[in-house]
This record gives C-alpha cells, structure tokens and sequence, in this order.
C-alpha cells in the first residue's frame, strides 16, 4: 500500500531534533513527516538539561512510549512508513509486530528482548547504562558519547552532534529492552521491514544487527539488511554522508509499498550468510 506519511522514532539520550535533515530532505519529496519527541521530551535540548535531574524523567518506561507512538499512529489518515534509530528502532520493531506501518525501517537497532552482543565494544557502551548503581536520569557524558555514538567523526563534529542532541534518559526506559515488553513474535507477519546497520557503531554493532536480522527468517513477510560501511551509531543518520542512507532507506519502502507495476529499479541489497 503506497503512503506519502512517515513517522521518525528517535532513540534514547537524544531528542527528536536528530531527524530534522531527514524530514526536510523528505518533506521536499511530498511526505507529511512527523517526528515524534518521547512523552515529556517535546522542549529544547538546553531546557531538558537545565531541569537535569528531573526525576519526572526517570518514571517513563517502554510501555509509556510504546503506547504513545500508538496513539499517535491511530490518528493518521494513513498507515505511514516507520522509521527508527536506535531504541527507536526497537520500537519500531514492536509497533510492526503490533501490525503498524505499511513499511518500516530499523537503523543500528536495540534489538528485542533475548537478542544480545558479547562484542567488547557493545558491553563497553552499555556498561553505564546497565550499572544499576548509575542513577538515573542519566545525561551521557561527551567522553562516553565519543566511544558510543560518534567515534570515527572529527572532534568538532562530535561536539557539535553532543550540544545539539543529547539529553537525560530515564533508565527506567532503557533497560526496558532487556525486558518482556521487548519481546517480538519473529514468526508473525508483518510490514515489509528493512534493518540498517552502520560498520563501526559501537553500541549497536553491525553483528548484531545481523544477529536481529536473522531471527526474522521465521516470518515469510519481507525483511532485508544493508549495512553502509564506516557509519558510527550516529553518522550513520546524523552524519557526512547521512543523505545516501536516507535515500536508500526511501527507495526501498516506496519499493516495498508501490504495486508491481509501479516500482523503481530494486535496490542492491548486502547479503547475509
């Protein structure tokens, strides 16, 4: 089913604001984009931080943000393409296992409950974040952010993603991913769904992706994976050369949602063995 509306999730210590070069290059294309701030997260990084620590913060969970985008799909004219970065991917993941979107793209996903890394790079990133001894909200250092989102970026585009993204995150939230309400049925049917995965993300590496990737082999509904080389955790959306993914991502939904006689010359998708 062809759609002109796409809703942006974006992942955890971040805001919304990280999908605004996807939206306008969209927008141009004659999409409606809605980009869709976590209950409590629709304020300025600078205010965000300024009420660093807010504990009302620390009590939004995965059910809260889950039934948010809910909400705000059933309010659509039209089931719109899903797009997801990070923890944003995995709730898009669960918003298609809940039979939304008429397409759906997961980029550098948090994958779904029971799909886990032992790389070094993935417990080194998820450590603090994990430590139940870190409280929470929990603003991410720049150091931690170097390692995590954007290593492989000069430093002044490191500090420049930190000031204009980053906020405190409710822990609560982030360890819902290891939780049952993460849980995805990778048998069931679902919207055409296409995993990205970036070289070197640290924090959600490319293996795991793949890993995530192939448990959908279950289903016989359409799942695909690209991995676009020398992209970090956030490069791969925020990054030089963002545009070549977000084009490929469009190519391949409109792919997924057009009729048979209406589609475009099929993308080259990367292998799995």
């Amino acid at each position: 089913m062809a759609t002109k509306t796409v809703l942006f999730v974006h992942g955890n210590f971040v805001n919304h604001r990280c999908w605004d070069r996807w939206v306008n290059r969209y927008e141009a294309q004659g999409y409606t984009c809605i980009a869709v701030p976590y209950p409590g997260r629709d304020k300025s990084v600078e205010a965000l931080r300024k009420a660093h620590p807010d504990p009302k913060v620390s009590q939004l969970g995965l059910d809260e943000v889950l039934d948010h985008h809910v909400r705000i799909i059933n309010k659509l004219e039209e089931s719109p393409i899903i797009i997801g970065h990070s923890f944003g991917g995995l709730v898009t993941q669960l918003l298609v296992n809940r039979g939304l979107g008429a397409a759906a793209v997961a980029i550098d996903s948090v994958p779904p409950q029971g799909v886990l890394s032992f790389s070094g790079s993935f417990i080194r990133s998820t450590m603090p974040i994990l430590n139940p001894l870190t409280r929470s909200p929990y603003l991410m250092p720049f150091k931690h952010f170097q390692y995590t989102f954007v290593n492989g970026m000069a430093l002044a585009d490191q500090k420049r993603a930190y000031e204009e993204t980053v906020v405190p995150e409710s822990l609560r939230l982030a360890r819902g991913g290891l939780s049952s309400k993460a849980h995805v049925d990778f048998k069931k049917a679902h919207a055409p769904l296409l995993m990205i995965g970036g070289e070197i993300d640290h924090i959600m590496p490319a293996s795991l992706n793949k890993i995530n990737f192939k448990k959908y082999r279950a289903s016989s509904s359409v799942t695909e994976f690209k991995e676009f080389p020398g992209r970090s955790h956030y490069s791969v959306i925020a990054g030089k050369g963002w545009e070549e993914v977000a084009d490929y991502a469009l190519n391949w939904v409109v792919n997924q949602t057009r009729s048979n006689n209406e589609r475009r010359e099929p993308v080259q998708v990367v292998p799995v063995h």
